[in-house]
């Protein structure tokens, strides 16, 4: 029974669905089998208390891979399998599943393994499908290949224990556990037998290896880990033997890698003379959605043919607080590959210019109509505009930007928007929206025409409302469109007013765009001089201004109107909206994720860019603060306004909210399953 008044219930790993994986680089020396047995040992010690649940161990680390003849030597052989018993007797007292390399003689024939260990307990052997006889590589002089050994069992150690290369393990005390071994060359063939693993359902797919360094090859290593973990849907930990080994003709830099859905977890230190664990806590439950929710996976596990057992153990997890080792992005929408920044940063904006261009074409028309108000979201789609101005080298005026203020209107922001439209030499205009407003709410006997100071929804949607039917018109009157500026982020949490600029117009070119993402934009296009210097100083005074509708009037002693003090911090929802639509994470894990990202300055990846991220933290009731917040108003209440969307191009692979690509859902649903399962899960106090 959970004791919710305990909070380290809520941080127990095991609880959301995490495994967490070590791939070890022990000490080696040459045939020297009583060292390497202590060797791995240590490393299993030491995994014990990290609170590993699975160690992957280089190929032959128990006798060493570059042995030549000596394989071929009983007394080596011999050692190899009194050293394994001795590991076998050691992991009864030690919590990781270990994945150890060896030669192992059966029926007659020599081969290459991996024998997987659990608490005093064999769970099973793998031997390699696929032998290097190329180039330096001479492995079928000394061993037979495993390919079609299946259904076998061999002695060892004084167990019957299966044998063959159709073993997946799985522990039957902690869902989503489940793994494969291959070794080395199995992962460089055309097709790696952990394909066929993964489609009959291994989340976790390690790899033993003794790969020995040329120039190159440790790139080429990461291709095939990331490949591999992509196109499988799995996680893909991978160990290489290390310094120790004979470097006779060959030379080892015993590196370390895992992977998850293509994305490196965690790495190694190459060449390190001392031994290396390296560690990551790998989700199975989002590696489990994603199999879900693509139907390749099932149609190719469905026509795959290829049977295995499922060998059943025990793990016994310890459902404590362990910490989290993994990179989390903050950002998760923000590109974040410093090698890649620019790239990543030119797609994104180009995928909206090229939206709005193919558009703009499609109509025939002579303009766009936009409404420029100085905020972010139509200063960026008046930039992706400008863009497709430039490229169909057609002069600017093409824009025609409206400015309209209200009765909340700054005087900061309407002079940002008249310095943005000059600079960027569009057709501007300013239209006064108030005397309209207050005759319309003068008609509807509203208070606020009879000098109340009543600043309710209404009051608010009648300026909203207004800018709208101005833009519409004045698009009719100048054969134009109107271009929407409504945000991802606005569109998920439903802050946007039902038929107007934000979530309606001709074309919604910021609709796959979430608020940090469009901030980061922005910033890109001064960083990269993407226009001249008279634009970049407004877009720098854009971007430092506080975000808000500014609909309310405010006081002589009041704060501008700010949204997030409303709704909350755009950072966290951009953040929950990530993980809930992309992967359906349940809320409690949600929440355990942005917690540890924002908990503290160590923890949390945010990308270039973003300095003052690494000043802001938030707890963990502050994070179900939000949380609660964004779950009633993306699940409760917000659909209706999304299933009416016009048109707008999807930019992130973490989706859209179109109602006819990546999101389709019911107007009339209800929050409570998501609200009662973060509330349920959460500690009390």
């Amino acid at each position: 029974m959970k004791d919710r008044t305990n909070p380290k219930h809520f941080a127990a790993l095991h609880r959301h669905g995490f495994v967490r994986i070590g791939a070890s680089t022990p000490r080696v020396r040459t045939a020297d089998v009583a060292f390497n047995c202590d060797a791995v040992l240590a490393e299993a010690r030491r995994a014990d208390a990290a609170r590993v649940d699975l160690l992957v161990y280089p190929e032959l680390c128990l006798s060493s891979y570059a042995l030549d003849d000596l394989l071929l030597q009983t007394a080596l052989l011999d050692a190899s399998e009194a050293a394994l018993a001795e590991i076998v007797a050691a992991s009864a007292d030690l919590s990781p599943v270990l994945l150890v390399g060896l030669p192992l003689r059966h029926e007659g024939r020599l081969y290459n393994c991996a024998v997987a260990i659990s608490r005093g307990t064999i769970l099973g052997v793998v031997p390699k499908s696929y032998l290097p006889n190329y180039r330096e590589y001479y492995e079928k002089r000394w061993f037979a290949h495993g390919r079609g050994i299946v259904g076998q069992t061999m002695r060892l150690c004084g167990q019957d224990v299966p044998f063959g290369t159709d073993l997946i393990f799985e522990a039957t005390d902690l869902p989503g556990f489940v793994f494969h071994a291959e070794i080395c060359e199995d992962y460089w063939a055309p097709v790696p037998p952990s394909s066929a693993a993964a489609l009959a359902g291994a989340t976790i797919l390690a790899n033993l290896s003794a790969s020995n360094i040329v120039i190159g090859k440790s790139d080429d290593r990461h291709m095939l880990c990331r490949s591999q973990s992509a196109r499988a849907m799995a996680a893909y930990a991978y160990s290489a033997a290390g310094p120790g080994e004979s470097t006779t003709d060959l030379a080892w830099d015993g590196q370390g890698a895992i992977y998850e859905l293509g994305d490196l977890m965690a790495q190694s230190q190459r060449f390190a003379l001392e031994p290396e664990l390296c560690l990551a806590d790998i989700d199975t439950q989002r590696i489990l959605n994603e199999r879900m929710r693509t139907g390749t996976y099932a149609d190719c596990a469905e026509t795959s043919g290829i049977p295995f057992r499922r060998v059943g153990f025990a793990h016994q997890p310890h459902w404590e607080d362990a910490g989290l080792i993994r990179p989390i992005r903050r950002f998760p929408y923000v590109p974040n590959r410093r090698s890649h920044l620019d790239l990543d940063c030119y797609e994104a904006f180009n995928i909206q210019v090229e939206g709005l261009r193919r558009r703009f074409e499609a109509t025939s028309g002579d303009h766009m109509v936009l409404g420029v108000s100085g905020g972010l979201d139509s200063t960026h789609a008046l930039i992706v505009a400008a863009k497709v101005c430039d490229q169909l080298q057609l002069p600017r005026t093409t824009i025609l930007g409206y400015t309209m203020p209200g009765f909340a209107t700054g005087d900061a922001t309407k002079s940002n928007a008249w310095k943005l439209m000059r600079a960027f030499g569009i057709e501007a205009a300013e239209i006064d929206i108030r005397p309209a407003a207050r005759q319309m709410l003068e008609d509807m006997g509203h208070p606020f025409a009879g000098g109340e100071p009543v600043y309710d929804v209404t009051f608010e949607n009648v300026q909203a409302g207004l800018r709208t039917d101005y833009l519409f018109r004045l698009a009719n009157q100048n054969r134009g469109f109107v271009i929407g500026t409504g945000d991802l982020s606005e569109l998920a949490l439903g802050w946007c007013t039902y038929g107007v600029g934000d979530q309606m117009s001709h074309y919604a070119v910021n609709s796959g765009i979430p608020k940090t993402l469009i901030q980061y934009l922005i910033r890109w296009t001064v960083e990269t001089n993407q226009f001249d210097g008279e634009a970049d100083a407004v877009l720098e005074a854009i971007l430092a201004t506080k975000i808000s509708p500014e609909l309310v009037p405010q006081g002589e002693e009041e704060e501008l109107q700010s949204t997030e003090d409303r709704i909350g911090p755009y950072e966290l929802h951009d953040f929950f909206l990530f993980h809930i639509m992309r992967y359906g994470l349940p809320p409690s894990k949600v929440a355990f994720l942005a917690w540890n990202a924002w908990r503290d300055v160590e923890r949390g990846l945010w990308p270039i860019g973003f300095p003052d991220a690494a000043k802001r933290h938030y707890d963990l009731r502050d994070v179900a603060r939000w949380l609660e917040v964004f779950l009633e108003r993306f699940f409760g209440f917000s659909q209706f306004k999304r299933s009416a969307l016009p048109n707008g191009p999807k930019v992130s692979p973490g989706g859209s909210l179109s109602p006819r690509g990546d999101w389709r859902a019911p107007s009339d649903a209800t929050a409570a399953p998501w609200l009662e399962e973060l509330r349920r899960s959460l500690p009390e106090d």
